[in-house]
């Protein structure tokens, strides 16, 4: 009996969260049109009651993340003193880019600055300059500091708890200078649970867009039919080559395969950039750091006390939510490479570098879709405002040597898609396996399975706005756990700082 209590204990992590996910799919299959409804109303109740959380909770993680970068604490090392980088700084920053934004960067590197184009918050004109240069700097916004300052946050928790007190890899383990012991109880377990759930409905979330640009693709490159068939066949043939991998333990591949896809996305960055409208791209880099910079501190803080949140809701809430909720993957993946680094070139590598090659990217891709709508080559910015997963295709078909490109974007997809679920098993499956880093393959089928079930679920009950709906919900109350998060941050190099000054004292005594 004692025996099957230890048991059910240990595994209480993976039973309950399989549950609560499993739950979900059995709704999504039954009462389809059910769940998108309530979830759908939900999500609008919860953006215009507390859509201020999100913005202001995404304001002190930047502070925070400041603060550690340039504060008294900027020299201290995740892990000990005499522990150095293991990878060299140029592959650190790679992986911190391809872990953190390559799904993402992908689906809306052209559909959002055309979406804004075609909708513009309130107060802009459709279809001008302003709308285009708006466009842009929304979606820089979106996708520059304020997402790596909340991967940075979970990522340095976690990283100080198993490089310097040598806790198991858990989002539960950060918080031992708050609840002691307890983070091996219930308390603990209930934030792995939390945990895991937000982390399994924003890898769905990404799950779910990849599917629909790769059938959008496969129907611009290839002319396959893009419907539910289609999907379900795409979200059948990667999860079968992302378990296979998964289960047969080859990290290597996926690594390299990883690499190649960041200098495959380069080779395409640096195409476009070529073959595209060049002086007004350069031009265009220039401009949106300076409205960046210019208009940073005003968009960070920026609520609709006067409107309701309808579009705060569609793009910036959601977004804010679909990060934290993705944020325990990332935040994992980057605590894992990052040992031996200084809090200060942590945050540099962490916030500064990727924002850069952000801008980058959404100026010569959103800027090139952008040039073309305003000298009126193209009058498509409608109908990527309707369905984003088309764009990235629209814009380089217009373009010499289309149609390689478009087969590069579609490869480019591909992999970032299957590497993505791949590495996010593998977390998921520590998260719910104690901290385990060799999950038992029945562990890491379950999460494989629930992933792509999931986003299945969502894709065929509400599409696009199904996956922002679950999202944004289940991200508040990890939201929560990310403020107390950097209070336990805190509280444990107030310690450390508090121990070396006696060490010093003592020294000189």
């Amino acid at each position: 009996m004692k025996h099957i209590f230890y048991t059910l204990q240990t595994k209480s992590v993976f039973i309950v969260s399989a549950a609560l996910i499993f739950s979900v799919v059995v709704w999504g299959i039954i009462s389809p049109n059910s769940m998108n409804r309530i979830t759908t109303n939900l999500m609008d109740l919860m953006t215009q009651n507390l859509g201020w959380f999100y913005v202001i909770s995404t304001a002190l993680y930047i502070g925070f993340c400041l603060y550690l970068g340039i504060g008294p604490y900027r020299r201290m090392k995740l892990g000990d003193k005499d522990d150095e980088p293991e990878y060299s700084y140029f592959a650190w920053i790679g992986m911190l880019f391809a872990a953190g934004m390559g799904v993402g960067l992908v689906f809306w590197g052209i559909g959002e600055p055309l979406s804004h184009f075609a909708n513009p918050p309130a107060g802009t004109e459709a279809g001008t300059q302003e709308a285009a240069e708006r466009g842009l700097l929304i979606s820089v916004f979106h996708w520059g500091f304020h997402p790596w300052a909340i991967y940075a946050v979970v990522a340095l928790g976690l990283a100080f708890a198993k490089y310097r007190k040598d806790l198991p890899g858990l989002v539960s383990s950060s918080f031992y200078p708050l609840i002691g012991e307890h983070v091996h109880k219930w308390p603990g377990k209930l934030i792995d649970i939390v945990a895991i759930v937000a982390t399994t409905v924003g890898i769905a979330t990404s799950f779910g867009l990849s599917t629909m640009q790769f059938g959008s693709g496969l129907s611009h490159v290839f002319g396959t039919p893009n419907n539910a068939w289609t999907q379900l066949i795409i979200v059948g043939v990667v999860t079968a080559i992302f378990l296979i991998s998964a289960v047969s333990g080859l990290d290597k591949g996926m690594k390299y395969l990883s690499i190649s896809n960041l200098g495959l996305a380069g080779v395409l960055l640096l195409t476009v950039l070529i073959v595209g409208p060049t002086v007004f791209l350069i031009e265009h880099v220039s401009k949106t750091i300076g409205q960046y910079g210019s208009s940073f501190f005003e968009m960070t803080f920026n609520t609709t006390p006067y409107t309701d949140n309808e579009w705060m809701g569609t793009w910036t809430l959601f977004y804010w939510a679909w990060i934290i909720s993705w944020s325990p993957f990332v935040g994992t993946f980057i605590a894992r490479v990052s040992k031996g680094r200084t809090l200060g070139e942590f945050m540099f590598g962490v916030l500064v570098v990727p924002t850069v090659v952000t801008i980058l990217w959404f100026v010569v891709f959103g800027g090139t879709g952008l040039h073309m709508e305003l000298t009126g080559q193209t009058n498509f910015a409608s109908d990527i405002a309707e369905t984003p997963e088309v764009g990235l295709y629209l814009v380089l078909e217009q373009l010499p040597l289309g149609f390689i490109m478009n087969l590069a974007a579609l490869i480019l997809i591909g992999i970032f898609f299957i590497t993505s679920a791949n590495s996010a098993t593998y977390v998921l499956g520590v998260f719910s396996s104690s901290g385990n880093l060799n999950p038992k393959n029945n562990v890491l089928i379950t999460w494989g399975l629930l992933i792509s079930t999931i986003a299945t679920v969502l894709l065929l009950s509400g599409g696009l706005n199904g996956l922002q709906a679950i999202a944004t919900i289940t991200a508040l109350p990890f939201g929560v756990i990310i403020i107390l998060m950097m209070v336990a941050i805190l509280r444990n190099f107030k310690k450390e700082g508090q121990q070396k000054n006696k060490v010093k004292e003592e020294e000189d005594w």
